[in-house]
């Protein structure tokens, strides 16, 4: 396969894994709504920590590519993590 696209696969696993986890994380250990919590992380300047946490979930979509020796998507989850990274630091210093 393509080399591009198998980086873009791993891209867009990544960017799904880190969605799902912050979305799970939100649902186990907050009583109130996604949007609720969302809107209490920005007002506290949580955002980032939420996004952290949800990075979580990349650490499994990346060891499990590499498993199954699929290095470009490896590849492509960690560019995920780092556009994360990212947009954490965003949130931190703005």
């Amino acid at each position: 396969m393509n080399t591009k696209k198998e980086i873009l696969i791993g891209l867009i696993v990544g960017i799904i894994a880190n969605t799902i986890g912050t979305l799970v994380y939100i649902l186990l250990f907050s009583k109130f709504s996604i949007s609720e919590t969302y809107a209490a992380a920005v007002a506290q300047d949580h955002v980032g920590s939420l996004l952290a946490l949800g990075a979580i979930l990349n650490l499994i979509a990346f060891f499990g590519f590499l498993k199954i020796k699929r290095d470009n998507r490896a590849k492509g989850v960690l560019m995920a993590t780092i556009l994360t990274a990212i947009l954490i630091l965003y949130y931190k210093v703005f």
